[in-house]
């Protein structure tokens, strides 16, 4: 019995490296700073709500995928359920998410090298970008190798980094406190951008073809895995920093900490943002060429050079990103996935139809928070 739990199809860890390398990227750099900054034990709530609302709406995505004949992304399977208006809301959602995504881990892994080895910032954001270009070219099947990799070394550094911290002699429990109902919706944009991973889903589900009965489960651990982490770092970072805790956390670790355990927490950064840029350039890609009908080749120019335009334009401050592109992206896809999840089932209880409200709820309500910031 313990062999045959153990024995699972490579495609089962491929599905479960691309999902939790989707979600776990930039985002972590941001949400040690939102959860302070909101109170310790406010952040934790909202990672804890987010991450359960961020399984379910996986899981309602998996099962629309798993019911479909055709192989679309989001925006295909919402223009299929939803029509016309929801294919253009979904395709703006999947945009605004990607190529944010995109433009912040360019300039966070450029920052992030730059305090390790010197030199401009510039300079290592091409380099990176350059790398990550060149494996967008590839196929999934290239893609699911990568992301097994990276999750793997990102994961050893990820317990070594926690691990360091919490041990640290500057470590004050002390510092995980404070509750405030005022705060709940400070850390709602960059918790929702650090969940992001519903546009992986037709990802894992190709992936995991050859076991799809063990689909759902692949998704309920790449959904659970980064709830665990964004808790266990949030409490390894503020236990150290305190009311110091920076806006991209590695350069608040660093000031706190050796030589040593300062490079662990830079290379668990580039890692990340490394593996979430695979997964969702690719998806954006994918996206292209499946919904919009673009040949391979102008969909990767298009991929590539788009997130440069932006920087160039002066697109350049790190947490406004995750804020705005989290909330906006996140609730306009988890709104449509709702939906269609909602529209697909035959029959639904009176407990199901309030679910889906409750969900529906929760984005709107922070949707309606950073619109009122903007204004």
């Amino acid at each position: 019995m313990l062999k045959r739990g153990f024995m699972r199809p490579l495609a089962y860890y491929y599905g479960i490296a691309t999902l939790t390398g989707t979600v776990i990227g930039a985002g972590i750099l941001g949400i040690p700073f939102v959860v302070a900054m909101s109170g310790f034990w406010t952040g934790v709530l909202v990672l804890v709500v987010l991450g359960i609302v961020n399984l379910f709406v996986n899981l309602f995505m998996g099962d629309i995928v798993l019911g479909s004949d055709g192989r679309h992304q989001l925006v295909g399977h919402a223009g299929r359920i939803l029509g016309r208006y929801g294919r253009f809301w979904m395709l703006l959602s999947i945009v605004i998410g990607c190529f944010g995504a995109l433009v912040a881990y360019t300039l966070g892994v450029g920052s992030s090298l730059a305090e390790v080895f010197g030199g401009p910032v510039w300079l290592w954001s091409a380099l990176f970008y350059l790398v990550m270009s060149y494996l967008l070219a590839g196929t999934v099947s290239r893609l699911g190798k990568s992301e097994l990799w990276m999750e793997f070394f990102k994961l050893v550094v990820f317990l070594a980094v926690v691990f360091f911290l919490f041990s640290s002699s500057q470590f004050n429990v002390g510092n995980l406190s404070g509750f405030s109902w005022n705060s709940l919706l400070v850390p709602f944009g960059v918790v929702l951008f650090a969940y992001m991973g519903s546009p992986a889903i037709p990802e894992v589900c190709e992936q995991t073809r050859v076991c799809s009965h063990l689909t759902r489960r692949v998704i309920v651990i790449g959904s659970l895995i980064p709830l665990i982490a964004y808790v266990a770092f949030a409490a390894a970072v503020i236990g150290v920093t305190g009311p110091l805790t920076t806006e991209v956390a590695t350069i608040g670790v660093a000031r706190f900490s050796g030589a040593f355990v300062a490079g662990l927490v830079h290379a668990l950064a580039v890692l990340a943002m490394a593996s979430s840029f695979l997964a969702l350039g690719y998806v954006l890609k994918d996206t292209f060429v499946k919904d919009v009908g673009l040949s391979s080749s102008n969909a990767w120019f298009i991929v590539v050079l788009a997130p440069l335009a932006l920087i160039a334009l002066g697109l350049s401050s790190f947490v406004r990103v995750l804020d705005i592109a989290g909330t906006f992206s996140g609730g306009i896809a988890g709104v449509l996935i709702v939906l269609m999840r909602a529209l697909s089932v035959k029959r639904r209880s009176a407990l199901s139809i309030f679910g889906y409200c409750a969900l529906i709820l929760v984005f709107c309500v922070g949707m309606l928070y950073q619109a009122s910031l903007l204004v």
